[in-house]
């Protein structure tokens, strides 16, 4: 597993580097625009994630590179008696670094601050494309216990 790695709140600085993760794989790169410069609306969600309590944007580091990232939105229901939840999204690592542990790591830490946070449950969705993915978040001990469905607007 790869070692002296740092986990911390995304800053402005580190925005090129997340969308050029978000960009850097088979289904992100059909989606995301990783330009020069970079367009508008990353720039308005950062400050969206940023300004609300209940969302985290969360980089990995190793010294100053950014090497993984991922969203956690922390999110209140009545049901299971007014409990809270952790959804953790938009999991990416470094095609420099794949296969090193840093997204098992990733997963760890998001686990620990949900339950710093008071969440019963975290959950997350992976593209049923993301075969590797599944498997990887089912390792982790996640299991598909729902069928999710998604509306495009």
């Amino acid at each position: 597993m790869t070692q002296n790695i740092d986990f911390r709140l995304a800053t402005l600085g580190d925005l090129d580097s997340i969308v050029e993760m978000l960009n850097d794989d088979l289904l992100g790169s059909q989606r995301e625009r990783y330009e020069q410069p970079l367009p508008d609306s990353y720039l308005q969600a950062f400050h969206a994630i940023t300004n609300d309590p209940n969302n985290e944007l969360i980089v990995a580091c190793m010294g100053y590179e950014i090497i993984g990232v991922q969203q956690i939105t922390f999110t209140p229901y009545l049901t299971y008696q007014g409990g809270w939840r952790a959804t953790i999204e938009g999991v990416r690592t470094s095609s420099l670094h794949r296969g090193k542990g840093i997204g098992t790591q990733l997963i760890q830490w998001a686990i620990s601050r949900a339950k710093d946070r008071g969440c019963h449950l975290v959950q997350l969705t992976t593209d049923k494309k993301r075969q590797d993915a599944l498997r990887f978040y089912e390792q982790l001990g996640f299991a598909a216990s729902h069928e999710g469905l998604k509306l495009k607007l």
